[in-house]
């Protein structure tokens, strides 16, 4: 296979469906993810069958265990993917509607109109049900969309790939509009990257390493997330019960995640209240613990914690503990090092809730609630396309409007500007 061929033959009749999406109507599009949907359920089985196949290829292939989590299909995924696939159907389209409309002293009218991007580039690793994610957002936002899976995940994604194409041709709608590259081999991630007459934005969903070079080599706009260091601060005003409840959930909840928490901090007035009773819960969990001088010496068997603990997204069973004076001192260290993903505060002290909201610097800011909340079906966005932690264009779950652009529209009766 010529890899440029394949891949500018997929951008060619994406370029294509977009301009047909772009202009489908609302009625169309909800029915082609109610159409997915079915086809999804009716062939539940089978995708079941394909993702136990890659999961034991991944298994003699030396996965670990994040990534073997990511990539499985468990019954309740499948019914998360049949719940978003509806719940994006259900959710205003947002291609269209104009904002901000006002008239000028010149009796114009100047509004903003939201569009689609275009045809957008997903690169992703191990998680299947990324495939029906994305596609349903970049179909209800009017894009066209290249998806390139990780080859971990080939069959659970070729699977899922044909029920797409059946939703979309019962609605009417181009099947090219969603198009899964169905080669392995790297080099097609370097076409697609690069494709600029074809590709109009590139979104990067995996592993660091991944991402950095999607950054490191695009030469089309990229939306994305190095890491996900995500924070919980047990303020000295918390309520234990709370601070126990939230900092167990961050992190044991599930481990591969990107917003799983990485490192717990926790004021030094309520340390000798929480802690240990939350590294119990952590020791019957399993979850390994590497902690500051002041944790070590008030937990038993804590590891001591490097520089490079308080830099690292471990995404397993491995939480860093800092005990810290106070609100500023763990200010300052979310500033150091945090990825800007997520953080949340544990306090009943309004004005320090309030501070952290205004202070922390990060896509998802949170007060009293775990920072597993931080997610596009959570948040109520019926999907997400990946989490951002850039400031330009979207920030934080990408939904429908981050897939989308607003260009003016400016509305005249005869005008001429003198």
């Amino acid at each position: 296979m010529n890899i440029r061929e394949y891949m500018t033959g997929l951008g060619r009749q994406a370029r294509q469906a977009g301009r047909r999406m772009s202009r489908a109507e609302t009625g169309n599009k909800n029915r082609a993810l109610l159409e997915i949907a079915a086809q999804i359920e009716k062939q539940r089985d089978f995708l079941a069958e394909q993702n136990r196949q890659d999961l034991q290829a991944g298994r003699k292939n030396g996965l670990d265990a994040a990534l073997l989590d990511r990539l499985e299909l468990t019954p309740g995924r499948i019914d998360a993917m049949l719940e978003g696939l509806e719940q994006v159907a259900a959710l205003a389209d947002p291609v269209g509607g104009i904002s901000d409309l006002c008239y000028r002293p010149s009796g114009i009218q100047v509004g903003r109109m939201r569009m689609p991007l275009g045809v957008v580039g997903i690169i992703y690793e191990s998680r299947p049900n990324v495939t029906v994610d994305a596609a349903a957002l970049c179909l209800k936002s009017g894009n066209a969309c290249i998806l390139r899976g990780g080859s971990e995940a080939l069959r659970s994604n070729q699977a899922i790939a044909s029920c797409i194409s059946e939703g979309l041709q019962a609605a009417g709608l181009p099947v090219e509009a969603v198009q899964v590259v169905a080669t392995t081999e790297r080099a097609a991630v370097g076409e697609l990257i690069t494709m600029n007459d074809y590709v109009d934005v590139i979104i990067p969903r995996g592993g660091k390493g991944l991402i950095e070079r999607i950054t490191r080599e695009a030469s089309i706009a990229v939306i994305k997330h190095l890491d996900g260091i995500c924070h919980v601060y047990i303020d000295d005003k918390a309520d234990p019960d709370k601070a126990v409840n939230i900092a167990y959930n961050a992190k044991t909840h599930r481990y591969g995640v990107c917003n799983a928490m990485e490192t717990l901090l926790v004021a030094e007035g309520i340390a000798a209240r929480v802690l240990p009773e939350l590294a119990e819960k952590y020791r019957q969990a399993g979850v390994e613990l590497r902690g500051c001088l002041k944790t070590c010496a008030l937990l038993t068997g804590c590891k001591r914690a490097t520089e490079q603990d308080w830099q690292t997204e471990y995404l397993a069973p491995v939480l860093s503990i800092r005990i810290v004076d106070d609100l500023d001192a763990a200010l300052q260290h979310i500033a150091r090092y945090s990825s800007a993903h997520t953080e949340s505060i544990v306090t009943e002290d309004y004005s320090r809730a309030r501070r952290f909201l205004r202070e922390v610097d990060s896509s998802s800011v949170m007060v009293n609630a775990s920072t597993r909340f931080a997610d596009g079906f959570e948040y109520g966005l019926g999907a997400e396309i990946g989490i951002s932690t850039d400031k330009l264009h979207a920030r934080g779950p990408v939904g429908l409007e981050g897939l989308t652009t607003v260009k003016f529209v400016v509305l005249g009766d005869g005008q001429i500007r003198r």
